[in-house]
């Protein structure tokens, strides 16, 4: 049997996974961050990662599969865990069996997924089409004036709001049951969740900080 073929080895997998995105996200908020204290900084470091070749033809590829596969995991692991409750509208009990954010981890999920449908839409097409499309020439200061333009729309930063509400759900539960998965659960386990804890409120937050910050600023 191989590794993904076993129940365990499905959830190694999908916390390894889960921890590759994190570091992911925690990268694109470390960038992101920049746009709200320097429009020259976040300009420099958006058209150094835009035009990369390590970043753009191998980082990247590996981040879409990594998405993809982390996503595509979460739903064989909810399908297996619904298939293995043979009695599950007899026994459950609602919170009293498992916390709310660990029950729907599929929905949480499915929220993120769609708001990375929509952030593509907003930034990575954009960018594909400037490139690769209409092929116009090179603009090293142009990444935050179209950062800027995203955020004017109340209803999209209300979209991100709500998007972000979720990650922090979704990273609540999922990032410290990724220590779990890999065996990571020992002494140090109470520090572990007290940063898991700390991140999963401090990222999404800052994010929605920097949506909100652009938008009552561009007017």
């Amino acid at each position: 049997m191989t590794l993904i073929a076993s129940s365990i080895g499905r959830k190694l997998t999908m916390a390894l996974s889960g921890l590759f995105l994190i570091v992911f996200l925690t990268q694109h908020f470390a960038i992101n961050i920049t746009s709200v204290f320097s429009e020259t900084l976040f300009n420099e470091i958006s058209h150094f990662m835009g035009n990369n070749p390590l970043v753009q033809y191998v980082f990247q590829p590996i981040l879409i599969l990594g998405v993809l596969f982390h996503f595509t995991m979460g739903f064989v692991l909810e399908l297996q865990n619904w298939k293995s409750r043979e009695h599950k509208y007899k026994s459950y009990k609602g919170g009293a069996n498992a916390p709310w954010v660990s029950r729907n981890m599929i929905l949480s999920g499915i929220v993120i997924l769609s708001f990375l449908g929509l952030h593509l839409y907003d930034f990575w097409v954009p960018e594909m089409n400037y490139k690769y499309v209409e092929v116009l020439p090179l603009d090293p200061n142009r990444y935050f004036e179209e950062l800027v333009h995203r955020f004017e729309n109340p209803v999209r930063v209300g979209i991100y709001t709500l998007s972000f509400v979720f990650l922090a759900l979704h990273l609540y539960h999922g990032f410290a049951s990724s220590f779990q998965s890999v065996g990571l659960n020992n002494k140090y386990s109470k520090a572990i969740k007290s940063i898991t804890v700390a991140f999963s409120i401090v990222v999404p937050i800052g994010f929605v900080f920097i949506a909100l910050f652009h938008h009552l600023t561009a007017f």
